[in-house]
């Protein structure tokens, strides 16, 4: 894929039956391979249900480059007046702020289009949904490498990550975080609230910092981390705090995409080997791999215990993060 130098005309596309007007179709946006505006909405099609499926009735902030990767970044949480009737919203309050904001919340793969369209490269959805968007129906377990940290320790912490799911019967989906890092994804019933599932998520990540040792931290502030361990970010669990994903594309030059994968793959994966260029045919043979997530609702009861066990013996509850700019 490669794009070209002249400034070709808009395009037309239909959507699953919906028209799709799509303006400087031969802007590149890559600038490694040279994929273009084209490029990326044609890749957001080819993995159509998969990232449907990943943003199915969440806001959704937008991480948009205007002029491609290269260029400037706008984080986007507002729809603008003008979009088509058939974009869906949901209304959404921050406390911070007080004020509201219409956040894009897909229902058809048309909708991501129109969000290329808009110069979306990055989708970031909340892990609740528009029918109570205070309640998390998604736990997710962030990965996060130091600086000095090695693609060999996220392995080693994943297995770790693996066994603790397992020994809560709890089933998670690994994808890869599109950068250096990993992601696992268990769904929730919608019954708690952000802090709750913050506190479930942290009581998590304290006892995989056991079992890991060294190779991880939980350490609130980063000038407390271990720039060689890997940090569990229980913070991704705070309200309004959001992570690619599986799916997006990421915004730098390779346009490496936030790929679900086996957890047997994770020893053998490479964090680059997941592009908008090798994507789409890895989707095309092996489907969605989180299509069935939904069936696998575990109740973080157990991590809530292990909260309340952890304050009991003295452990610290770390400051509700900031919320998103």
């Amino acid at each position: 894929m490669a794009g070209s130098s002249s400034k070709a005309p808009a395009v037309e596309i239909d959507v699953d039956g919906l028209t799709v007007r799509l303006s400087s179709p031969d802007r590149v946006y890559f600038p490694a391979r040279g994929e273009t505006k084209l490029d990326l909405l044609q890749y957001y099609l080819s993995v159509g249900d998969g990232i449907v499926n990943a943003l199915r009735e969440r806001p959704c902030m937008l991480h948009r480059f205007p002029k491609g990767v290269a260029g400037d970044k706008v984080h986007q949480k507002r729809v603008p007046a003008g979009a088509p009737p058939w974009v869906e919203t949901v209304r959404v309050f921050f406390p911070r702020w007080s004020r509201t904001a219409d956040e894009l919340c897909v229902t058809h793969v048309a909708q991501v289009a129109w969000a290329v369209q808009m110069s979306t490269v990055e989708f970031h959805p909340w892990n609740s949904r528009r029918a109570d968007t205070e309640s998390p129906d998604e736990w997710r377990i962030d990965l996060d490498p130091g600086p000095l940290c090695d693609w060999a320790t996220v392995r080693r912490v994943t297995r770790v990550v693996h066994e603790v799911l397992d020994d809560l019967g709890a089933v998670g989906f690994p994808k890869t975080s599109g950068g250096k890092g990993l992601h696992v994804y268990v769904r929730i019933p919608p019954t708690h609230g952000f802090t709750d599932v913050r506190r479930a998520a942290l009581a998590f990540a304290r006892e995989v910092e056991r079992r890991a040792g060294d190779d991880v931290t939980t350490a609130w502030w980063r000038k407390d981390r271990d720039p060689y361990a890997l940090f569990v970010d229980y913070n991704q669990n705070a309200r309004d705090h959001t992570i690619a994903a599986a799916y997006s594309v990421r915004g730098n030059p390779e346009g490496t995409v936030s790929t679900p994968v086996r957890w047997d793959e994770v020893d053998v994966v490479e964090p680059g080997d997941f592009t908008i260029a090798t994507v789409p045919a890895r989707y095309a043979e092996l489907g969605d791999l989180h299509a069935d997530i939904d069936d696998h609702v575990f109740d973080i009861a157990p991590l809530l215990e292990w909260a309340e066990r952890d304050e009991r013996e003295g452990a610290e509850t770390p400051p509700e993060p900031d919320p998103a700019p």
